[in-house]
């Protein structure tokens, strides 16, 4: 307490004591003899001075993640955190804005640990946040998380899809550790979402998993398990259903997928034409690395193709006429034209 005008607004500058109310001058050991039972004052205008200090670092690393300026949001965010420990905020922006600087090679380590931030931030959020304002919280997060991993997610493919054809095979299981730990954060953000919180944010959840089963559907026939991951996409088409009943499924892509064209002008997924042509799919298309490529091509193209136009009368003319004589071409070169089985 000031002796002069009693204030207890007492700041440390240039190693002296100052009032700020009346300018009164103490030297340290003059602080000392002052201090309300040797406790509490000096300390409480310490902490003052680094709740200030706080509070403009939290500013600074504001207007630089709005700005999207990664460099500068982590290092402040860095700072925060040495400071304020349980902040959500800090914990969580430090990953995301270091993945987002993160290279090519550092695609997979980079989704990782966003996926391995998303529990510690929840937890945060729930023992830290009031109540109230929560669910903003968990939106400002999941508009972020979804937009790393697509990001993320959208340079994996793009960098893939841009090397030499001749070569590409080569990176392809690199490719696919990239895409999915991407799609694993959408999928990680809606399964913790709902074991920390329960089911109030299950509406996020299931954003969060539809972003999941797009991405997932994006790469599918790059994969050799092709049923186990149909399976997987098909259990979290469930649980979205559970928070959006009208929510469609989308056509999965795999291996024994669609024939999407050649179903849809013959009728029937099981029928002999549609038999020979799977055949040559998986015995002489897949067995080549441009094979391959036409394969993947062929499935993320068709499906939109047939939705528009499978139905007109038009298509199933020109389709049945360019089919039928691929099929004897085929049949004739020894295809088979029985049951079968994909592969």
């Amino acid at each position: 307490m000031c002796e002069l005008c009693n204030s207890t607004d007492l700041i440390k500058e240039d190693g002296v004591f100052v009032c700020k109310s009346c300018g009164a001058k103490y030297s340290v050991e003059e602080a000392k003899s002052i201090m309300i039972d040797g406790t509490g004052e000096i300390a409480r205008t310490v902490k003052i001075d680094i709740s200030s200090e706080l509070m403009n670092l939290y500013e600074i690393a504001r207007r630089a993640k709005d700005s999207n300026n990664s460099e500068n949001a982590l290092k402040y965010y860095d700072m925060i955190l040495i400071k304020d420990p349980g902040s959500w905020e800090a914990n969580f922006y430090i990953i995301y804005f270091r993945a987002m600087l993160c290279k090519i090679a550092e695609i997979q380590k980079a989704a990782i640990s966003v996926s391995n931030c998303i529990v510690p931030t929840f937890n945060l959020i729930k023992s830290n946040v009031i109540v109230e304002e929560q669910e903003n919280v968990i939106r400002e997060i999941y508009s972020r998380t979804s937009l790393i991993a697509e990001m993320l997610y959208n340079g994996a493919k793009n960098h893939y899809n841009n090397i030499d054809i001749q070569i590409r095979q080569k990176y392809t299981q690199e490719y696919i550790n990239n895409v999915t730990s991407c799609t694993d954060i959408m999928y990680t953000f809606g399964d913790r979402l709902t074991e920390v919180f329960g089911e109030i944010y299950g509406i996020t959840a299931a954003e969060a998993w539809k972003k999941g089963v797009s991405m997932h559907n994006g790469y599918i026939i790059s994969l050799l398990n092709k049923q186990n991951n149909k399976d997987i996409i098909l259990q979290y088409v469930e649980k979205i259903k559970k928070y959006n009943a009208s929510y469609q499924a989308p056509l999965i892509n795999t291996s024994a997928g669609g024939c999407y064209i050649a179903t849809a002008v013959y009728g029937s997924y099981d029928c002999s034409e549609v038999w020979v042509l799977r055949r040559f799919r998986d015995n002489t298309l897949a067995r080549t690395w441009y094979g391959k490529t036409f394969i993947e091509t062929y499935y993320t193209t068709s499906p939109t193709f047939v939705k528009w136009f499978g139905k007109t009368k038009w298509f199933s003319r020109i389709w049945r006429n360019f089919l039928d004589k691929l099929v004897n071409k085929l049949r004739n070169n020894g295809i088979e034209d029985t049951p079968y089985q994909d592969h």
